[in-house]
């Protein structure tokens, strides 16, 4: 099979959804090709779906700038089509008085990337919020907050399925020729397309290899523990940032259950094994800001990978890689799209759009 469409995205993850949907809403004739049998089933599914505020990035990156932005469209959007989420807040915790510059420097940096509801509590005040939780005070981030990731992408493909888009499953690409007219190729089929978008997630770097200027892989697994009984938490709590994520901490789902992670370990290839060697490693990071864990109520939860574009130690923004950057017509390549990709991605979805020349609707609208 042989056909020729608008917009071709590569990956059926939330990123690949929210770019889809948008193009779709705004006249573009879209298909969405996802290798596996069912959307979302790698980072998109392995988070801690987290809205995120915009805290930690740097001032100008494209992380600080769609995260704000992406914030605001993403509780529009859970409100629009009926997403379940809740704005339940999270408190950044100070174990002790050496890490209060470092938690007044997250508050300092949020003001410079425009979150301006950030402020320090005391110790009595935090312990008012989480009497669990061990600290001298906190950064409270009332507009951080959660989201059933899988409603949200569900909402995003009847978006795309509405304005006559779909998404072929158990779809895997096979190769991808430029020219005038790009073409994706498929065991089924082959499609040409104005513009390919790779949002592969994982698998971006490799499909992006022909287009000059592309990143290397680097994989960094993070475990997620559960914690089963009576639930001690009502936000979410995070300890002070480490090399590569955002240090354990207590995330919540819209049920009310626990989950503590993830952790940072390098590895080399994708591989979603859960490695519980390091349980020890875990219950002393939990400890430092709830030292009332039950070890005997933790359990094994499941893994996620980082898609990251950088090796341990060295930071890297988003790579939204375009024909201006690359060279080549009609291709698209977001690139290193980690945390906070869920929050972003209808930010990213309005940039690839403008890219693209999408980005006067024509049809229905996002948001």
């Amino acid at each position: 099979m042989t056909d020729v469409v608008d917009c071709v995205v590569v990956g059926a993850g939330v990123v690949g959804l929210a770019v889809a949907a948008r193009l779709a809403a705004q006249g573009a004739e879209v298909v969405v090709l996802e290798r596996h049998g069912l959307i979302g089933s790698e980072t998109s599914s392995r988070n801690s779906e987290v809205i995120h505020a915009g805290i930690y990035y740097p001032t100008g990156s494209l992380k600080a700038q769609l995260c704000v932005r992406g914030k605001q469209l993403l509780y529009e959007h859970c409100e629009k089509y009926a997403v379940p989420f809740k704005r339940c807040g999270k408190v950044i915790v100070a174990t002790s008085e050496a890490q209060r510059p470092v938690v007044d420097g997250y508050i300092e940096q949020a003001q410079r990337n425009g979150v301006t509801d950030l402020s320090w509590i005391d110790q009595g005040r935090l312990n008012e919020l989480e009497p669990e939780v061990l600290g001298v005070g906190a950064a409270l981030s009332p507009s951080t907050g959660i989201v059933d990731s899988h409603a949200y992408m569900l909402s995003l493909q009847g978006i795309l399925e509405a304005n006559g888009g779909f998404v072929a499953l158990n779809s895997p690409v096979t190769g991808i020729e430029s020219g005038p007219m790009p073409k994706v190729h498929t065991p089924e089929m082959s499609l040409s397309a104005r513009w390919i978008i790779n949002a592969g997630g994982l698998n971006a770097p490799e499909l992006a290899a022909d287009t000059p200027g592309g990143p290397q892989p680097h994989y960094a697994i993070g475990h997620y523990y559960t914690y089963s009984g009576a639930q001690p938490f009502g936000r979410l709590v995070y300890p002070t940032a480490q090399d590569g994520g955002l240090g354990v901490h207590v995330t919540l789902d819209l049920g009310g259950q626990v989950k503590f992670g993830p952790d940072v370990r390098w590895i080399d290839s994708v591989d979603y094994t859960f490695d519980d060697s390091r349980r020890p490693e875990f219950v002393k990071a939990i400890k430092a800001y709830y030292p009332a864990l039950d070890e005997a109520r933790l359990q094994p939860g499941y893994t996620g990978i980082r898609p990251k574009i950088a090796p341990a130690g060295v930071p890297a923004d988003f790579v939204i890689h375009t024909p201006a950057e690359h060279g080549v017509a009609g291709r698209i390549n977001l690139l290193g799209i980690e945390s906070p990709g869920l929050t972003s991605s209808l930010a990213i979805a309005e940039v690839v759009g403008q890219v693209a020349g999408y980005s006067a609707g024509k049809r229905n609208t996002l948001g």
